[in-house]
């Protein structure tokens, strides 16, 4: 099969490229040009409002691709850490089944509910003509700074990737588990989406608290690792590891044995291009050992990479065995997962979903039942001095204020309890910081209120005026919980709160995760919590700790 492609079709199943559906999923002049003219071996698709319209859309990119001289079908893949709601469907609809994040999981430590949620996330991704999910997180949290990991990670200390790597797969009928951002993103307070990272911790440490979780999902049998564009010095001083071969080549090939697919991170992150520029970084990447890149972008950014690729082989700087490996590694796995037909190089029918079963076979009661029962089972009751349970049956007042998602955590409280649930709003969600005004606001409100229900947000430090607003309302002498939507380190910052309830909802990017949210108001209004902290917050409670109920 490889010896019957062309170079370009050769580098062409060295990357993966962005395909921008319209809202409604339908396809476009600049798709059809991506997969026929470029002729790429795999295709990012994510952002569709429907599943049926997902698998309308993959089904329309392998006709095309059938079409092509080498009829090699693409590898679909997207982001999935959180369920097939990361990518397909509103947030809020439930078309897709969401769950938890993966620190959710963390603190609830049950290998159980990780394959769970794999297991049915994989299904649902098939069955919209996806075979390749970015998942899981595998980066071990021990900067609580941390700007892009935090909650994407399991916990600071144990994890949880070997659990979900085989109902991911599920033998070749599920979709490629890829843990990622191989060697460890968990120890940096630079967000490699607007910088580069450099960590420098050393060897033993890498050895010892960030590699594990790779070599275990290399155990399980992941197909597939993503790179981290982080430079980490114990290995190499001057590349990140996407574009070093002593890490990829040298680290992941020989020392630990991987014989999976190696695919980057986005290539258009700027810890990338800002430094080496993306055709340039393309060549680099591949010469280090990566097998897929990911080109994030348009038609011209997706050209720029397969043209970079293409000239660096023909001037030589990038051998054609170095392609001809990766090229195969990539047919290998396509067989691997159904979508080479015995016969050749030719498509299998099976490719082909049906939209129609999309669209029953996603976001089913028993998925959503599921996920909500992980999500409410994982969370966190940090402390606790009378406050928690709040009486459901009283007819009281409840003050609800935040910055972020406020209004999905006033509506479950309005639904659950008997009262009022007054719903306040410090400003713009993109605004995270409370000012003055708003906090005496906030204040003035809690006085005349039975009880306060304060959600703060953090992504990395808490912002001061979440803290200032929630010291403001239990000056009032009005009964004050709090709960972290994003982080739970918040507690750290307003130490003195009468409650404290850890959701692990919300990413650096703010997306609504209702599982998580709505599961904080369950356990508030009396489910039992059962999670405990998968991280320290130093100074104040260690890993593992978690209260109950009376009586539990």
């Amino acid at each position: 099969m490889l010896a019957n492609l062309s170079d370009e079709e050769k580098v062409g199943q060295m990357v993966m490229a962005l395909m921008n559906p319209t809202a409604d999923g339908q396809t476009s002049s600049e798709t059809e040009a991506i997969v026929k003219e470029l002729k790429v071996g795999a295709a990012m698709v994510e952002h569709i409002d429907a599943p049926a319209h997902t698998a309308k859309f993959n089904n329309q990119i392998q006709r095309w691709a059938s079409e092509t001289k080498s009829s090699l079908p693409l590898f679909v893949g997207a982001d999935f850490e959180f369920g097939t709601a990361h990518s397909v469907g509103d947030l809020q609809d439930g078309r897709t089944t969401q769950f938890p994040r993966n620190m959710n999981l963390g603190a609830l430590r049950s290998e159980r509910a990780a394959a769970d949620a794999a297991e049915i996330t994989a299904k649902e991704a098939r069955t919209m003509g996806y075979h390749w999910g970015f998942a899981p997180v595998a980066d071990v949290n021990t900067d609580p700074k941390n700007p892009v990991i935090g909650i994407r990670s399991f916990s600071g200390n144990t994890n949880l990737t070997a659990a979900q790597i085989p109902n991911f797969q599920a033998g070749g009928r599920g979709i490629i588990a890829t843990a990622k951002h191989f060697p460890g993103h968990g120890d940096t307070q630079i967000d490699s989406h607007t910088g580069l990272p450099v960590v420098s911790y050393d060897r033993r440490t890498l050895e010892e608290v960030h590699l594990p979780p790779f070599e275990a999902a290399i155990d399980a049998g992941s197909d597939a690792l993503m790179t981290a564009h982080i430079v980490v010095e114990a290995i190499d001083p001057d590349r990140p590891a996407t574009l070093s071969s002593p890490v990829l080549t040298g680290l992941l090939r020989e020392e630990i044995g991987f014989e999976g697919l190696i695919v980057t991170d986005a290539m258009s992150m700027q810890a990338i291009t800002d430094i080496w520029g993306q055709d340039r970084a393309v060549v680099l990447a591949a010469k280090a050992g990566a097998d897929v890149i990911l080109s994030m972008g348009d038609y011209d950014t997706h050209a720029t990479t397969v043209n970079a690729l293409y000239d660096a082989v023909q001037t030589g700087e990038l051998s054609m065995e170095r392609v001809e490996e990766a090229a195969a590694r990539v047919l290998e796995t396509k067989r691997k997962y159904g979508l080479l037909s015995l016969g050749g190089g030719r498509q299998n029918d099976r490719i082909y979903v049906e939209p129609e079963r999309a669209t029953h076979s996603t976001g089913m009661a028993p998925y959503r039942r599921r996920a909500a029962e992980i999500a409410r089972e994982s969370m966190t009751l940090v402390k606790n001095e009378g406050i928690f349970p709040f009486d459901d049956e009283a007819i009281k007042t409840t003050l609800v204020a935040g910055v972020v998602h406020v209004d999905v955590v006033a509506a479950a409280v309005q639904e659950v309890a008997a009262g009022d649930a007054v719903s306040w709003q410090s400003s713009q969600w993109r605004d995270k910081n409370p000012t003055d005004e708003e906090i005496d606001r906030a204040a003035a409100l809690a006085e005349d209120a039975d009880r306060v229900l304060v959600t703060t947000y953090s992504a990395s430090d808490l912002p001061g005026g979440q803290a200032r607003l929630v010291d403001a309302v239990r000056a009032t002498q009005t009964p004050t919980a709090a709960v972290s939507i994003g982080l739970p380190y918040d507690i750290a910052s307003y130490p003195d709160v009468d409650a404290y309830l850890a959701s692990y909802a919300l990413d650096r990017w703010a997306q609504l995760n209702k599982s998580a949210l709505e599961a904080a108001v369950d356990v508030i209004f009396g489910a039992k919590p059962k999670g405990t902290l998968p991280v320290e917050i130093e100074g104040h409670y260690p890993y593992g700790h978690g209260l109950r109920y009376g009586g539990d």
